[in-house]
């Protein structure tokens, strides 16, 4: 069923340009949204489809048809999934190293999008079956799904305007000093398109990182993004010459150390993907507007890892 909603612009946003108006009473919605819904005839002012640089004089009636989504295309599998929260508004997942969340070229089947038709169909008349964020397909841990429209939208808005709270657990080579903060810009590598890089005029990216744990190659870090860039984290790591243990993308392949255990040095030469956990995720609650706050602990081989580079560590410091 079509969602109708009405309501009337208050006299105190007189002067203002109207879909900026708009966006101040369906809050539920972004502004960009909204101008697209009043271009399309979807939603209405007074009856009419005035532009939306029109000023507001105040007391004017609107009416919202909110579109039904289009079917998604792929297909529901039962694909098992690890469900940290789900209610009638939000569904939160911590997800396995291999699942690629959108379906793609190379990927239509067994992707998240057809875990999520299967476990919620609702899902289908959502676009991007409800996904706001993404996590690549060898990192693991928590991951968003609005189950509708409104839904949607609200964690959309948060995201865009940097309130979600995304906290990373990320090995990477090399031994840091202390924590700091990477402020660079992020964009396609110049010449291998399928990469991604630090270069002027690329988007702003902000990553904020904490030692947790020094080994004896190797640094535990808590990273914290301002931003949401594709790879970021890979990215800024490999920028500031620690790589993301595991990253044949940007140079984090493993490289046992010299006199390094056996044990860890096949731990190491084992692990095939990029060591990085989503741990954390804080969020405003789009239906109750409660702050929210999720954790998932490292998945199995990350901390077998782990384990194996800290018996190591220990090792060393008893020669």
């Amino acid at each position: 069923m079509t969602e109708q909603l009405s309501a009337k612009l208050p006299p105190e946003l007189a002067g203002m340009r109207l879909d900026a108006a708009l966006a101040r009473v369906l809050t539920a919605y972004s502004r960009s949204q909204l101008k697209l819904w009043l271009q399309e005839g979807a939603l209405t002012v007074d009856g009419g489809q005035p532009l939306p640089r029109s000023v507001v004089r105040g007391g004017e009636q609107v009416l919202l048809r909110v579109p039904d989504a289009p079917a998604s295309e792929a297909r529901p599998e039962p694909i098992l999934l690890n469900v940290v929260h789900a209610d009638d508004a939000i569904i939160v997942i911590d997800k396995p190293a291999g699942l690629v969340v959108h379906p793609a070229a190379g990927h239509r089947e067994g992707t998240l999008v057809n875990a999520l038709l299967h476990y919620a169909p609702e899902l289908a008349a959502l676009p991007r079956a409800g996904i706001v964020h993404r996590l690549d397909k060898e990192t693991t841990g928590l991951l968003v799904v609005a189950r509708t429209a409104a839904s949607q939208t609200a964690l959309v808005r948060q995201l865009q305007e940097r309130s979600v709270h995304r906290e990373y657990r990320a090995l990477v080579q090399g031994v840091l000093i202390s924590g700091g903060t990477v402020d660079a810009a992020i964009g396609r590598h110049p010449v291998d398109r399928k990469r991604m890089a630090v270069v002027s005029g690329g988007k702003p990216a902000v990553t904020h990182y904490r030692v947790l744990q020094r080994l004896r190659a190797h640094s535990l870090l808590q990273v914290q993004l301002d931003t949401g860039r594709t790879h970021q984290i890979r990215v800024h790591m490999a920028h500031i010459g620690h790589p993301v243990v595991g990253d044949p993308v940007y140079g984090g392949r493993p490289r046992p150390v010299r006199d390094m255990r056996p044990e860890a040095a096949e731990a190491l030469s084992a692990f095939r993907r990029q060591a990085l956990h989503a741990a954390v995720l804080g969020l405003k609650h789009p239906g109750t507007g409660a702050e929210c706050r999720f954790e998932a602990t490292l998945p199995a081989d990350f901390q077998f890892l782990l384990e194996a580079l800290e018996m190591d560590a220990v090792q060393g410091e008893a020669q």
